[in-house]
């Protein structure tokens, strides 16, 4: 049964989760798994608007700080909000990474990097997969 505590996060089983996400989406938010470079649906997309967490509509990103960084994934400047992702180390795979996590489901976004342009300096480099396009008419 869904549930949202008094922290405004929202917890659900696993089994609610695989019913409401695709395959993709629930490996990437639930598992922390990756898409492949370039395959993803946003990677390339021209179309502006707002870029929503697939597990639960939150607000993530604007297409306005959106920028081709050639790593593969869509990548952005900055949050729309700040309080709206969450970051943690990440230290698989034999690196150290910053992960990027929706703040009100723990859905795994992606990484932040050093690497982008100003005036941030950062990379949100984020998978498909974990965002929907709420289009601007």
């Amino acid at each position: 049964m869904s549930d949202t505590k008094t922290d405004g996060k929202i917890r659900k089983s696993e089994a609610e989760w695989r019913k409401e996400l695709t395959p993709m989406q629930y490996a990437v938010l639930r598992e922390k798994a990756t898409e492949r470079p370039f395959t993803g649906e946003y990677e390339h997309d021209p179309r502006k608007g707002t870029y929503v967490c697939a597990g639960c509509g939150q607000t993530l990103f604007e297409s306005d700080q959106k920028f081709d960084s050639g790593c593969g994934w869509p990548s952005f400047s900055k949050p729309a909000v700040e309080s709206h992702v969450d970051e943690e180390q990440d230290t698989t795979h034999g690196m150290i990474r910053t992960e990027v996590l929706c703040s009100k489901c723990d859905g795994h976004l992606g990484h932040v990097f050093n690497d982008g342009p100003g005036p941030t300096g950062l990379r949100y480099c984020i998978n498909s997969a974990a965002l929907k396009l709420n289009e601007k008419k």
